[in-house]
């Protein structure tokens, strides 16, 4: 009988180990060794849970060295899943394949253990928030996630509302909060507001609570213990349930107000659509109850030619478009579809039909494509009509479009009449209003911002010339440019109404210009051979590869500028706000009128002494009350400088040229009193690009809080434009305008509203201000003076507000702001849509 044979030990067939763990990422290596090129597949485990697998495939010279295996690549790289950052302890785990344990090097003492490790990742982030509680039956509040590593702010975070301990509803944080992006940094998109819908509205005092979810982390100020019922509504709707018992009479004037003393939802941008089906219902109320009083009839109408180039189009929209035509309320037209060589047997077969059974409906067949330009010169040749009206083959007019149009300009000498638009899309969705400012040449040059519904009188446009094929893609912005190069402004009607849809699909430059890029090319031309064509020397560039473009006037001569600065002690504030004048100045012509209003302190006195020995530097001692108005005033009397540029002393500068850009801003034209700047708080967010002003709050600053890189509504955050009023925080004056509109009013206007006060006048006396998006500075609101809420200031402040009430009331720049669309609510964070109506 043979003996027994001895045990072999067995041999390892893997080798490996993770030798890290950096928050959620675990690396490592493993080897096959009786086949090192064949990569091996581990297995992971989280809590005894399979919960992947990883290729060990990634480079790793440093095994390969240590271990003498033919290839590198044997590491690998493994991303646990977010919930393991919750502050818990879990178990971590890796297996070979044949399910042995991956051993672990531990971190502390280098030694390499065979068994799996315990960790536990604090979560990375931290929240900031408030609930700020329940108004106007919603609740609201707002939060963002901090990163501690990078100090990054993020919105749209996701919060779970309990009531009473149940749940309510989940929401994302991603209403806009310009004071929160104003006050503390980051994301601005990061409120919310949940209405409470009537049926879940009960009496008593209820307990809300609010968790970002999935940390789980409770928002400060939470939970709020409040009534969802206002007392002194129910009292009310009480009383008015009494009486309408007694007096059946009144009925229907008691609903009344109970309806209006239900709060009402603010709409935004994201609402717009439902918006606009309440509008559009107002909008032809509006025009049938015009054309009641004026009579109605078809008779004096003038002939409205409609050009409509089409080639190859979507039989759907096209058909979509004609009705649209067919539709209109203005019933003198004529529709002259342009085939551009399309030879569509189906597009010919339909408008045979239509021209069959509506004679205003012509149809011109080119007989080869000639493009954009050439089709729509052609559909121009052909017209009968006093004006021409330009419509693309898959847009829509609105039904009283052509009407509204005429009833606007009735009495008025217009030569070129314009609409405002909006988008929608195949599911009939409106979307992405365009609400426009009045004529604005300066905007014109940085995008075709008029666009739909244009008409234009025929004679004028003939005038005007042809478009140019040399700029399709920006034909129209090229005729738009040389229009106004004939038109004077005051013949260029703005109806802010929207009258036309800009058809969105997804091939079409409603939805992205990036389809056209070539349009891009030709719009930077159109704009640059405009400005040559008036005399004009400018460099004119494309920003980001989109059709809005910026302007660089070339400064053509050199006049001298006075810097005013008011200030009181601060004087840390005040020496760097100079000092960074003058090391951030190229611009050579200019000095600087420190106004000391009563500096109480020595260092103040050692400053002043100091900065005098710079020859540009000097004091004026002013030693009174604060009144803004009257030291500004005091030291431009003392200049003879031809331009004066206020500014406050917690306004820095960091671009050497801001000078250059704003004064070449200002003598682009003759007729340019004032040019304010972009002004960012400390934390990059906007503080500033423009004043708007009305009854409804007297002043605002548009896209106060937005990100500073954002373009803003329809660009107006970069792009120049002309405004009505700006900031004195820094603006550049005329010296000119300013001593014809007598300054700033220093007697009824000494600390607020003094700089809107002072546009408006010059906007009354016909000077244009324009607001200089190239122009960038930094400002620490609130560090020269402190803010009108405080208690001490509230009587003279509401002294000032009813001033400009009183003084400007019935001014139409103060009733409809015209650098403004009264389709937006003055008082608002950004851009809130007021209620649906117009405005003539």
């Amino acid at each position: 009988m043979n003996a027994p044979l001895a045990a072999t030990p067995r041999v390892a067939q893997f080798a490996g180990y993770f030798d890290s763990l950096d928050g959620r990422e675990l690396r490592g290596w493993a080897c096959n060794l009786t086949s090192p090129r064949e990569p091996v597949k581990l297995h992971v485990l989280l809590d005894e849970q399979e919960i992947g697998t990883v290729i060990c495939d990634q480079l790793r010279q440093d095994v390969q060295a240590s271990i003498g295996v033919m290839t590198p690549r044997l590491g690998f790289a493994f991303t646990l899943p977010d919930s393991v950052v919750d502050g818990l302890e879990h178990r971590l785990g890796l297996r070979f394949p044949d399910r042995s344990i991956v051993p672990s090097l531990a971190a502390n003492d280098g030694q390499i253990r065979h068994e799996d490790i315990v960790f536990m990742l604090a979560p990375r982030f931290r929240f900031d928030s408030f609930v700020d509680g329940f108004r106007a039956g919603a609740l609201r509040g707002w939060v963002q996630r901090v990163d501690p590593a990078s100090g990054a702010r993020l919105g749209a975070c996701d919060v779970a509302i309990h009531i009473d301990g149940a749940p309510f509803k989940q929401v994302r944080a991603d209403r806009f909060r310009g004071d929160v992006a104003a006050a503390i940094g980051g994301d601005p998109n990061c409120g919310f507001e949940v209405a409470i819908p009537r049926n879940q509205r009960r009496a008593g005092a209820h307990r809300f609570s609010f968790h970002v979810i999935p940390e789980n982390v409770e928002l400060s100020g939470s939970p709020v213990v409040t009534s969802v019922v206002d007392d002194q509504l129910e009292a009310r709707l009480l009383l008015l349930g009494e009486t309408v018992d007694r007096l059946h009479r009144e009925i229907s004037a008691l609903r009344t107000q109970i309806a209006d003393l239900t709060p009402k939802a603010r709409h935004t941008l994201g609402d717009y659509d439902v918006w606009a089906r309440e509008y559009f219902d107002s909008l032809r109320a509006r025009v049938a109850e015009r054309r009641a009083a004026s009579g109605g009839g078809a008779d004096g109408q003038p002939l409205v030619s409609v050009i409509c180039p089409t080639y190859k189009p979507d039989m759907e929209h096209f058909i979509a478009a004609v009705e649209s035509v067919i539709a209109q309320t203005w019933t003198n037209w004529e529709l002259i579809v342009v085939d551009d060589g399309g030879k569509s047997l189906e597009v010919a077969a339909r408008l045979a039909e239509y021209c069959r059974a509506d004679p205003r409906i012509k149809l011109l067949r080119l007989r080869k494509n000639v493009g954009i330009a050439g089709a729509t010169n052609a559909g121009i040749a052909a017209a009968k009509g006093k004006w021409i009206a330009f419509f693309d083959h898959d847009d829509l007019l609105v039904d009283v479009a052509l009407e509204r149009m005429f009833q606007a300009a009735h009495g008025l000498e217009a030569k070129i009449i314009y609409s405002d638009e909006d988008k929608i899309d195949d599911a009939g969705v409106f979307q992405e209003p365009n609400f426009k400012p009045d004529f604005d040449y300066r905007y014109l040059l940085g995008c075709n911002y008029i666009c739909h519904l244009t008409l234009v009188r025929a004679d004028v446009l003939r005038e005007a010339g042809d478009l140019r094929a040399q700029y399709d893609g920006a034909q129209d912005h090229d005729l738009m440019l040389r229009l106004t190069e004939i038109v004077p402004r005051d013949e260029i009607l703005h109806v802010p109404e929207v009258l036309y849809h800009w058809r969105k699909t997804p091939n079409s430059t409603a939805t992205t210009v990036a389809n056209k890029q070539y349009a891009v090319k030709a719009g930077v031309q159109a704009v640059a051979d405009h400005l040559k064509r008036v005399g004009h020397t400018a460099e004119v560039k494309a920003l980001n590869d989109i059709t809005i473009y910026d302007v660089r006037w070339s400064l053509q001569r050199t006049p001298d500028v006075t810097i005013i600065i008011p200030f009181k002690d601060q004087i840390d504030t005040t020496r760097e706000c100079v000092a960074r004048l003058l090391e951030n100045t190229d611009y050579k012509h200019f000095n600087i009128v420190l106004v000391d209003n009563w500096s109480a302190t020595q260092e103040a006195a050692d400053f002043c002494q100091e900065i005098v020995r710079d020859k540009r530097v000097s004091v004026m001692p002013v030693r009174e009350e604060f009144n803004y108005s009257r030291l500004n005033n005091l030291a431009a009397a003392k200049s003879q400088s031809e331009f004066f540029f206020f500014m406050n002393n917690d306004l820095f500068m960091h671009d050497p040229q801001w000078l250059q850009i704003v004064l070449s801003e200002a003598l682009a034209a003759d007729d340019i009193g004032a040019v304010g700047g972009k002004f960012l708080y400390p934390s990059g967010a906007v503080q500033h690009v423009g004043v708007a002003v009305g009854p409804n709050g007297v002043a605002t600053h548009v896209h106060r809080g937005l990100p500073g890189n954002d373009y803003g509504y329809i660009g107006r955050a970069v792009l120049s434009h002309e405004t009505t009023a700006v900031t004195a925080a820094g603006m550049l004056v005329r010296a000119e305008a300013f001593r014809e509109v007598d300054g700033f009013d220093e007697v009824n206007l000494k600390v607020a509203y003094n700089d809107v006060d002072f546009c408006l006048k010059l906007r009354d006396a016909g000077w244009r201000i324009i607001q200089c998006n190239d122009f960038v500075a930094v400002h620490h609101e609130g560090l020269s003076r402190g803010s009108d809420d405080r208690p001490e200031h509230e009587a003279r402040f509401q002294e000032e507000t009813r001033h400009m009430h009183v003084k400007w009331g019935d001014n139409p720049l103060y009733l409809r702001d015209p650098a403004y669309s009264p389709h937006f609510r003055l008082e608002q964070s950004y851009y809130d849509l007021a209620r649906p109506g117009g405005a003539d």
